[in-house]
């Protein structure tokens, strides 16, 4: 029984004893811009299709990490997606002066009950101010584009834009198949 109050003793002092306050005193100089995050578009609906009714992919939002060179994107989809048959298959960075694909996010299933879902990728190797479209792409029975694609640069932010971009459906990595 001794024992017992001396233990509960022992705790309080430690619990009670505070740790010196440590101060950084390193001159701060510019900040780093090492994160660019993007706010999600209001008019996402979670069943997205186009003017013609056919289900789409869009972006949502988009959040930018890391350095010129070598960053990493989280993209935010909404898509109708039923399963195997139809779903966002992947997303891809495109620059858009040439059209040329800079990265794609291979999506290897559906996500149904997970909507809108997000999506990390990277590296993508493109410079701070380097003017890229994010796109989506649905795949299954009607594989197509159509959905809402961003336009900007990591420095300036994105918004969404119409997709004037040549289709890159043949252009590598492809998706090998859906998982479920």
């Amino acid at each position: 029984m001794h024992r017992v109050p001396y233990l509960f003793l022992v705790l309080t002092m430690v619990a009670c004893t505070a740790a010196p306050e440590v101060v950084d005193t390193t001159p701060i100089s510019a900040p780093v811009r090492d994160t660019v995050t993007e706010p999600v578009v209001d008019s996402i609906s979670t069943n997205p299709t186009d003017a013609a009714g056919v289900p789409v992919a869009d972006l949502a939002s988009v959040a930018v990490t890391g350095e010129a060179g070598n960053y990493t994107f989280a993209v935010t989809i909404s898509s109708a997606d039923t399963g195997c048959e139809q779903y966002a298959d992947w997303w891809e960075v495109v620059d858009s002066q040439t059209g040329k694909l800079l990265y794609r996010r291979i999506l290897a299933h559906s996500h149904v009950n997970e909507q809108p879902f997000t999506r990390s990728g990277g590296p993508v190797p493109i410079q701070p101010g380097q003017p890229i479209v994010i796109r989506a792409h649905m795949g299954g029975i009607q594989s197509h584009y159509g959905g809402q694609v961003l336009s900007g640069s990591v420095d300036g932010g994105f918004k969404p834009v119409a997709d004037s971009l040549p289709s890159l459906e043949t252009v590598e990595p492809l998706p090998t198949g859906c998982a479920f």
